[in-house]
């Protein structure tokens, strides 16, 4: 587990942009249900290509003129729980953080993994969020 202080400005790049935090198992259920509508999950970590491309491109998203109903994080290897829920919900796909899936009515319909974050631009991620946002939202 990481120190709350540690993570607090990560955190915050995401929630003072609207995201919502995730903190249990129970909030995780409660955002993807078959009546949610479309839901972003970002899994969010501490590693670089977390700071340098994954949040930068979920924010970027984030303000495209189509977006989901509802802008959610959690946070690896600091809210276990709501980040075990969610990576429930992600299967067949591995654990990966960071990591961004996109849900339509509780379904997973896109997913981005670390291994397409890492060594690409926030702006390239941010394109093929924006295109899967275009098709399902």
């Amino acid at each position: 587990m990481y120190p709350e202080e540690l993570v607090a400005p990560m955190k915050e790049e995401l929630t003072t942009v609207g995201f919502d935090e995730l903190l249990s198992s129970e909030d995780v259920d409660a955002a993807i249900t078959p009546e949610s509508g479309t839901v972003l999950v970002m899994v969010n970590s501490v590693c670089g290509c977390a700071a340098a491309n994954a949040r930068p491109a979920a924010i970027m998203s984030s303000k495209h003129n189509k977006t989901p109903n509802r802008f959610t994080t959690v946070f690896a290897g600091v809210d276990r729980d709501a980040v075990e829920q969610a990576r429930k919900y992600m299967l067949p796909y591995p654990p990966s953080s960071p990591s961004i899936a996109l849900f339509k009515d509780g379904k997973l319909v896109h997913f981005i993994e670390r291994h397409h974050i890492e060594g690409r631009p926030a702006e390239m991620i941010a394109e093929n969020l924006t295109a899967a946002f275009d098709e399902f939202c």
